[in-house]
């Protein structure tokens, strides 16, 4: 396991600070990433070193994943105990939005969302969901053609 650390703990903590954007929430999700590789020691022994790379990525890909489905669901819930009056017409606002990402395929949601609503950049979500941000941006592209359809006819 110490082999396995020192070969790739760099640069997958590289890999957390691109998707947190801040070093010190990439070098955490690092540390959790190498704790549940402590967990599956046996798992990963018996897998080729490109595999327990892979291991680690994807690993360390799905707990931001959670974190960040946990931290929209925490906000969620917050949002509608604070919502006061006033803000009714931002609610149904956020509504509509809502409900017009609703009619896109689900991965096409999922890519609008990081990149237009939390401001994630196409190379960040290439990286993040391991394809090239050319391809990334084609799909936000027929998203945003797929909305413009929806809004418009």
């Amino acid at each position: 396991m110490n082999e396995l650390y020192a070969q790739h703990f760099a640069e997958l903590a590289r890999f957390c600070t691109v998707l947190y954007r801040d070093a010190e929430k990439g070098a955490d999700l690092a540390q959790e990433t190498f704790l549940r590789a402590l967990e599956h020691g046996e798992q990963l022994a018996s897998l080729s070193p490109q595999e327990q790379r892979a291991w680690l990525y994807r690993t360390a890909k799905n707990l931001f994943l959670d974190e960040t489905r946990r931290n929209a669901r925490f906000l969620k819930r917050q949002e509608l105990l604070y919502e006061g009056e006033g803000e009714e017409e931002s609610g149904y606002a956020q509504a509509e939005v809502n409900l017009l990402l609703l009619r896109l395929p689900p991965e096409m949601q999922t890519l609008f969302r990081l990149r237009y609503l939390e401001g994630y950049s196409a190379k960040e979500l290439g990286e993040l969901f391991n394809m090239p941000a050319a391809t990334v941006r084609t799909k936000l592209s027929r998203a945003r053609q797929l909305l413009e359809k929806e809004l418009y006819t």
